[in-house]
């Protein structure tokens, strides 16, 4: 993926949050960092694996019927409120706030996205491109505890407490405080991406074409041998965000 110009440095590609691809309907609102649906960008096709970030918010009473997805890694983490889910391999259940749903779409699976509470919901929907294509689909769903000022891992084949997909992957999540300052956690792959749920952070290190400051919706790719970026520190109260660490497509 090549960024824009004014975006573009050989460690860095920064997405602001009001740049995004931007869907709108009766119940549904949805911002898209990268090519999505009827949004299409040859500059932001995605990062690495990384697909799709989708940031929905889902009227109550609405949601996706059923549809189909096929070899693709799917993500889904839910901010706010719960989205019911069934698909065509007889999985169903509720994910609530705080819940981390994965799915292998594999040779092929239908399933639907239903917020069936009288609130809105809001998630995030994560694609990640598969090592292999052609594998079972699969399904996975959890409840991850969030403490301020850790990085709790989501993702990670190497961390039994942590899920892993058809992809070597890390995904951590991290919520602090406003002051709070964090150190980034080992990054072995050789690309990595921040993603704004909420709040602010600002960072301290990183070279002269890295962003001051993060605030929510932005993203931030960038390699992590050269960028710089060692540490972040939260401006402002019950900040949330999603770290990748990204191997490169064979």
């Amino acid at each position: 993926m090549t960024p824009p110009d004014n975006t573009n440095h050989p460690s860095l590609v920064f997405r602001p949050a009001q740049e995004r691809f931007h869907s709108a309907l009766e119940w549904l609102e949805s911002w898209h960092s990268f090519s999505f649906a009827g949004h299409h960008d040859p500059n932001w096709m995605g990062f690495g694996p990384l697909r799709v970030i989708n940031d929905d918010t889902i009227s109550a009473g609405r949601g996706f019927g059923m549809h189909a997805h096929r070899d693709m890694e799917i993500i889904t983490v839910m901010i706010e409120g719960e989205l019911h889910h069934q698909d065509s391999a007889g999985n169903h259940g509720v994910i609530q706030a705080g819940d981390v749903q994965r799915m292998s779409a594999g040779t092929g699976i239908m399933h639907s996205e239903i917020n069936k509470s009288e609130q809105a919901c809001r998630l995030l929907q994560i694609w990640i491109e598969p090592s292999l294509q052609g594998l079972e689909p699969a399904y996975e769903q959890r409840k991850i505890a969030l403490t301020d000022q850790k990085w709790i891992p989501v993702l990670d084949p190497n961390d039994r407490t942590a899920m892993a997909i058809a992809r070597p992957i890390q995904l951590w999540r991290l919520r602090l405080a406003q002051g709070e300052s964090i150190q980034l956690p080992e990054l072995t792959h050789p690309k990595a991406w921040i993603q704004m749920v909420n709040g602010a952070i600002s960072i301290p290190s990183g070279t002269a074409a890295s962003p001051s400051e993060l605030h929510q919706g932005d993203g931030l790719g960038f390699q992590p041998s050269q960028a710089g970026i060692s540490r972040i520190h939260s401006s402002s109260n019950q900040t949330d965000l999603l770290l990748f660490g990204l191997n490169s497509i064979e």
